[in-house]
């Protein structure tokens, strides 16, 4: 004996089918207004399944990725207000080819300039190609191993930073950093080499870092793997801060 409508709901609920449910009163209607085919319909009814798991596949990487809520793309940065950005090899890095291969990337150049923009929108796309990808600040990720250890889980979140696809390490250096952060940076990313991908931007140059990780000894081998199979962008130009906030002040002044 066939089902009635909600019955069938009932039961694609119950087989979590939901992305079924969600549309099969106007897969149903398509049928009988003659719009579709019993097949056709069916053929919609299992994509339209198909695409509401991939939806929540993503949701759920974007939640435990730590990117904020807002989105940003790459289409989005103004290339005519700060013609001075390495543009080409954006768009290359936008390919996400050297996350297949495991390579890393370094954004670095004065503030303002689009390097954490850059870093959130390839980490952005990551996620929407199925990678697993980890974003934190760089004074957030030390904390974070800090309170890991006080509370016995550093092995648990080693791993977690060890097996993402995608570490994303944005504004090192933007504040000061405790005297034991060059041996905690070096620990993730030597387990991560030739493992994993790590984006990292800075507004300080390479030979900075040294005196700013207080260690040479554990900076030399930092920069090794980084830079053994990595890409180095320089960011220079005009700060899209600055435009932004010269855009707020002639907006007050309009309004005034």
């Amino acid at each position: 004996m066939p089902m009635t409508m909600t019955e069938l709901d009932r039961a694609l609920r119950e087989l979590r089918l939901s992305g079924m449910t969600a549309t099969l009163e106007i897969r149903a209607l398509q049928v009988s207004s003659h719009e579709m085919t019993f097949l056709d319909a069916f053929s919609w009814l299992v994509q339209d399944e198909l695409d509401r798991r991939h939806s929540r596949r993503q949701e759920r990487r974007r939640a435990v990725s730590g990117l904020s809520p807002e989105r940003k793309t790459l289409g989005e940065l103004d290339w005519s207000y700060n013609t001075r950005l390495p543009r080409r090899e954006i768009l290359e890095l936008g390919t996400l080819k050297y996350i297949d291969v495991r390579e890393d990337v370094l954004l670095l150049g004065p503030p303002g300039t689009g390097k954490s923009h850059v870093a959130k929108a390839l980490a952005l796309m990551a996620i929407e190609r199925g990678y697993k990808v980890h974003y934190r600040e760089a004074h957030d990720l030390i904390e974070d191993i800090t309170e890991a250890r006080e509370l016995g889980t550093l092995r648990k979140y080693r791993a977690q930073l060890k097996v993402a696809d995608l570490l994303v390490i944005d504004d090192l250096f933007l504040r000061r950093l405790p005297a034991n952060a060059g041996d905690e940076l070096a620990d993730v990313l030597m387990s991560r080499y030739e493992r994993g991908s790590t984006i990292i931007t800075s507004n300080r140059v390479i030979e900075d870092w040294p005196k700013l990780l207080g260690d040479v000894v554990v900076v030399a081998p930092l920069l090794d793997r980084l830079m053994h199979h990595g890409h180095l962008l320089k960011f220079e130009g005009k700060s899209w801060r600055l435009k932004e906030a010269a855009a707020r002040v002639a907006k007050r002044a309009t309004q005034a």
